[in-house]
């Protein structure tokens, strides 16, 4: 199911490090308190990263109750989870498929465009 992120809206992560003991009022008060954001948002799937980076949990409220998810890696398979900063962040759906499939969700690939020098000069043979 989080690979799919079928009937999901947005996601959120907690970034940083999150005590993930916490159940689903835990992590709810975290959302509301600390993210300014509302827990009870239908379609909203907030993930957070403890200390061990081979396990996640997610938050889901589904219209009538809350879902809460646990992903556990196998092996030594980990999540490139974002550390730097202990704020909330908004992701694309293809910054969150990054993440699921094991890569860091900010792309180290960047388009490249000739200068206009390189552009203007003719190869010289």
């Amino acid at each position: 199911m989080l690979k799919e992120c079928g009937g999901i809206r947005k996601v959120v992560l907690k970034l940083g490090r999150t005590d993930l003991r916490r159940g689903i009022d835990g992590l709810a008060s975290i959302i509301r308190l600390e993210g300014g954001m509302d827990p009870l948002e239908k379609g909203t799937l907030f993930l957070f990263c403890g200390t061990r980076t081979d396990r996640i949990r997610g938050l889901l409220y589904e219209g009538d109750g809350y879902l809460l998810l646990t992903k556990r890696l196998s092996g030594e398979n980990r999540f490139k989870w974002p550390r730097k900063a202990a704020d909330m962040r908004l992701v694309t759906r293809e910054q969150y498929l990054n993440l699921m499939e094991g890569f860091e969700i900010e792309s180290s690939i960047r388009e490249v465009t000739a200068s206009a020098e390189t552009r203007e000069k003719p190869e010289k043979k």
